[in-house]
């Protein structure tokens, strides 16, 4: 059994994102993300609009992700490799190069991007549009349903 390791945000969940776990499952028989978790964002000094348990969720129902794990620091890539028995280690073309010394573990693939998608471009028009996004954490107001006529 061929085991895939991909990891990423998954924030705004885009076509890019779904192609990305698309290839990265064909190449393998299980795919394992692993998903930064709101703190480790928060060390990266990246913004997610949505939290770790929503980002997860939504992989989770996703038909190419077999598991998902929480990735909290940059370091434990090679440990992960070691613990889920990862084959093949899958990261976008945007990383080419940064992961190949984890090579001495698995082979190591950079796939390319989807041309003109990102979870940026996305928040960048959303912002063009007038809407700003809140951060995680940031309570939001609730929608209350709608009464019912008695």
């Amino acid at each position: 059994m061929t085991i895939v390791l991909t990891y990423g945000t998954f924030d705004l969940l885009h076509v890019g994102h779904v192609n990305l776990l698309r290839r990265a499952r064909s190449l393998g028989d299980r795919l394992i993300v692993g998903l930064s978790s709101d703190r480790f964002n928060a060390i990266k000094n990246k913004t997610s609009t949505q939290c770790y348990a929503d980002r997860e969720a939504v992989l989770r129902a996703i038909r190419y992700v077999d598991g998902v794990f929480p990735e909290d620091t940059w370091e434990q890539k090679a440990e992960d490799i070691r613990r889920h028995g990862a084959d093949i280690l899958v990261m976008g073309s945007d990383w080419a190069g940064q992961f190949d010394t984890l090579g001495a573990h698995c082979e190591v693939r950079y796939l390319p991007r989807t041309e003109d998608i990102s979870s940026s471009s996305i928040k960048a028009r959303i912002r063009l549009d007038g809407i700003e996004l809140a951060p995680v954490g940031t309570s939001l107001p609730s929608i209350a349903a709608p009464s019912r006529p008695r």
